[in-house]
């Protein structure tokens, strides 16, 4: 085993970013430079056309604001997460907003000149040493700002966007922050965090589940209202923006952002359906092993058995690390540390928010993990993926901003590997049959995540959004549309469902990413064909997988697959490939649970 220090904290050091949280007098000076220094970049961009020289200096310049924004923005990103009370970060959250948009203005005024540039002067400005490693991304810049409004009313959009978009997004961080659900266990009362309630549904004693099952429906039933108002006030403004730059199809940007066609996206959801009877007959033996007709929607990630073994957060540390080491041993290095150096919140505790992530710091090329552990097969797991993203970025630091601008697809292409290779590894490793079965339910579990509960939640959004064109959609029509692309994705296979998982779910709150659900899916397939390249090419390994991660940000995934893998996309065959994968564990768990 790697020996780790003797004793692994559980809570984050942000101190060494800046001391004393959101009361940091370091932090207030910084954010007080930050603004006057975007002012100032701000005044120096003149409406009429620049020469090559001007938009070089203006890219440079903006690319190091850009690093500082993100800075303080994790780190106020962390101090919300980590108690949803601290009323100073949220305020001062909203300020780092506010001064976003004046890089966003930066930006988009950079943009037209892109655009305002003769063909002769373009050819020089991009063949410039100094934009070698960011050629895609400002090619990719000048073409999307053809399709967009006037740099004065794309500004506009911005600087409203604060109160009237990103505004929702707090709220419900707000509404999530405020919620307690009382729990009754081994005949004590608990108040849990949801959170805390959520680990509560991994539990593998199903009346627990159930009781924690039904107060959850309840509690999102009670803030369900205002859960409505958040999400359609979202999408209505979203919709607002793409009408006014003539976009219909809602999906245009998300697609724009994760750098993939619609031709992708319809082939890898169109292969997962055709598949999913496999996983059905998972899904129908799991409820014989737990003696019920069909699942619950909080039985279909729960463990098989009421013993299951705990891990401690020690433990976990170690798996993960030896796990890495076996194929990258750069990534092993870099988790140690991580976990040296108390990069992760994962003490479980009230008042933290729900969900986990991971986020960047480019001043100091660190990152910070959150997430609340509670010794599950499914925390391991998380940290694990956390871990994954973390490593990304840490790959591609040294490259310039723009070309670390990676999409989300390719993104969880990463931490899904990192969470391959780890569950993988610890099946294999199982020492009894019982724990191997657990265990490589738990694997299994995962397809189920990505080929079902995210499909739902996409059935869902794309349906939402139609909708929306109409009008506000009241709480009775969300939870009718929720529960319809539950039984869609699933089959129709369980026999009870989560009408308010559209309140209940963060990512559709997230205002940084529309439709924050098939990337996820893109991700961990992709992760699949990047590790059979792994188990095939052994020690050369490496090398390969580093140089794919630093082209993510660097060209559409397409390209990135076809010079990766050798592999099309837009073709069924690599999507069959990778779900054949995930079929052999199934196929395992029926040969082992026959009776």
């Amino acid at each position: 085993m790697v020996l780790l220090i003797e004793k692994l904290s559980q809570v984050w050091d942000l101190d060494s970013i800046f001391p004393g949280g959101s009361e940091s007098p370091e932090l207030q000076v910084f954010l007080e430079t930050l603004e006057t220094d975007l002012k100032q970049l701000h005044n120096h961009i003149h409406g009429n056309v620049a020469t090559v020289k001007e938009v070089t200096t203006w890219i440079l310049e903006v690319q190091e604001l850009a690093k500082r924004i993100r800075q303080a923005g994790a780190f106020l990103g962390c101090l919300n997460a980590q108690n949803v009370a601290d009323v100073k970060a949220k305020q001062l959250l909203g300020t780092i907003n506010q001064t976003a948009t004046i890089l966003e203005a930066i930006l988009t005024n950079i943009d037209d000149q892109l655009l305002k540039m003769s063909e002769e002067n373009w050819q020089t400005f991009i063949k410039q040493d100094v934009f070698t490693e960011v050629t895609y991304p400002l090619v990719e810049r000048r073409v999307r700002a053809k399709e967009k409004l006037s740099p004065r009313e794309e500004t506009l959009i911005q600087k409203l966007s604060v109160d009237g978009y990103h505004a929702w997004g707090q709220l419900y961080d707000t509404i999530v922050g405020r919620m307690k659900i009382s729990i009754e266990e081994d005949g004590k009362t608990e108040e849990l965090s949801i959170g805390q309630a959520d680990n509560k549904m991994s539990s593998g004693d199903r009346q627990l589940r159930e009781q924690v099952s039904k107060k959850w429906e309840a509690a999102w039933a009670n803030e369900a209202e205002l859960c409505a108002d958040a999400l359609n006030h979202l999408a209505g403004y979203r919709l607002q923006v793409y009408g006014e730059r003539g976009w219909d199809q809602v999906l245009r940007e998300p697609l724009d952002i994760n750098r993939m066609s619609q031709e992708t996206l319809d082939v890898m959801w169109n292969t997962i359906s055709e598949n999913k009877p496999k996983f059905v007959e998972f899904l129908q033996r799991k409820a014989e092993i737990l003696g019920i007709e069909k699942l619950s929607w909080h039985d279909v990630f729960a463990p098989l058995s009421k013993d299951v073994p705990q891990v401690s957060y020690d433990e976990a540390a170690e798996i993960i690390i030896n796990q890495f080491q076996q194929l990258t041993p750069e990534m092993a290095e870099f988790t140690k540390e991580a976990f040296a150096k108390n990069w992760i919140e994962a003490e479980s505790r009230a008042g933290k928010r729900p969900g986990g992530f991971c986020t960047s710091f480019p001043l100091s090329n660190e990152s910070r993990i959150f997430m609340t552990y509670a010794g599950t097969a499914s925390n391991v797991s998380t940290l694990a993926h956390e871990l994954g993203h973390a490593f990304h970025q840490h790959v591609m630091n040294d490259l310039p901003y723009l070309a670390q601008r990676y999409a989300m697809n390719v993104a969880e292409t990463a931490s899904t590997f990192a969470e391959m290779v780890v569950a993988d590894a610890t099946v294999k490793n199982a020492t009894t049959k019982e724990e191997h079965l657990t265990l490589l339910e738990d694997k299994v579990s995962r397809s189920i995540a990505f080929f079902m509960n995210i499909h739902a939640r996409f059935l869902f959004e794309t349906r939402f959004y139609e909708e929306r064109k109409q009008g506000l959609v009241s709480v009775a029509r969300l939870n009718e549309l929720m529960e319809q692309a539950q039984k869609d994705a699933f089959d129709d296979s369980l026999g009870e469902y989560h009408p308010h998982f559209w309140a209940s779910k963060l990512h559709f709150y997230i205002t940084g990413v529309p439709f924050y659900n098939f990337p996820y899916t893109f991700g961990y397939l992709f992760s699949m064909g990047i590790y059979a390249l792994a188990q095939k090419e052994g020690d050369a390994f490496e090398k390969k997988y580093i140089n794919l991660l630093r082209d993510t940000g660097r060209m559409p995934v397409e390209e990135l697959a076809m010079k990766h893998l050798n592999v099309d996309l837009t073709k069924p065959d690599f999507w069959q490939g990778a779900i054949d994968l995930a079929a052999a564990d199934v196929d395992e768990f029926l040969n082992l649970t026959q009776k």
